[in-house]
């Protein structure tokens, strides 16, 4: 039981420890590669870039550097954006170490043509404790005259920037005023509509009056002969129509 809460004891203070590494071995991959950044040309850079993952592990791992791909081009990046702000390299102070429990962080402070700046590497632990390296920054210094005029530059470019942008949002706007004329000049001419005529009201039939009346008579006459013919009076019968013969005769 004493022996298991030791083994237990043991692990726990091992994962919550720094990283460990050799000073000296450390110094020396970080001395090689600013050497190598330094005197590395443009064609050898263009073939490291032309060549595969497979190969250029093959290259660290026979050479003993704990480098990746991805870590060794992105810190030669790094060298040659750094050369361009800073100068030509001219050399480097002591390193500072600062290990922590994934990490080991190596910072010197290096001089350049220009400016000094501040060079930081950071090697990464892996599950079984290697370092390898993870990044490399190269961080120019500036005066506090450089940066109040960085500052200012970036100020003037700024304001220059929205002024022009209101003056463009300016111009657009006074053109609105021509658009009601380019609708009216451009847009479809209103068709014309033709309104449907009136509908003419029948006229009134106008009923003779006086062909009314003579009808009238004609059914009085008619009522009253039928009636002394048959021996009796107009109560007796109705009648509703009067129709001429073919043959023009009255019966």
């Amino acid at each position: 039981m004493l022996a298991a809460v030791l083994c237990f004891t043991g692990c726990g203070s091992k994962q919550n420890s720094d990283v460990e590494y050799d000073k000296a071995s450390m110094e020396q991959v970080t001395d090689f590669l600013i050497d190598y950044c330094a005197n590395a040309d443009e064609e050898t850079t263009e073939q490291w870039n032309g060549m595969s993952e497979f190969a250029m592990e093959q290259q660290f791992v026979s050479a003993g550097l704990p480098f990746t791909p991805d870590s060794f081009l992105s810190a030669m990046d790094a060298w040659k954006a750094g050369i361009e702000e800073c100068g030509d390299y001219a050399g480097h102070g002591d390193y500072k170490y600062e290990p922590s429990r994934t990490e080991l962080k190596i910072t010197t402070t290096a001089e350049f043509e220009k400016r000094n700046a501040d060079l930081t590497f950071v090697f990464k632990a892996d599950t079984r404790g290697n370092l390898n390296l993870d990044s490399m920054t190269v961080a120019g210094k500036y005066t506090m005259g450089e940066i109040l005029e960085k500052a200012g530059l970036n100020t003037v470019l700024g304001m220059g920037t929205v002024f022009v942008v209101l003056i463009f949002i300016s111009l657009i706007i006074s053109l609105f005023r021509f658009i009601p004329a380019l609708q009216n000049a451009f847009g479809r001419k209103p068709e014309k509509t033709t309104e449907a005529p009136a509908a003419v009201e029948d006229a009134p039939v106008i009923v003779d009056a006086a062909a009314e009346t003579d009808d009238m008579e004609l059914v009085a006459v008619i009522s009253a002969a039928v009636a002394a013919a048959e021996g009796t009076t107009t109560d007796g019968f109705v009648v509703r129509s009067i129709r001429r013969r073919p043959s023009n005769k009255w019966n």
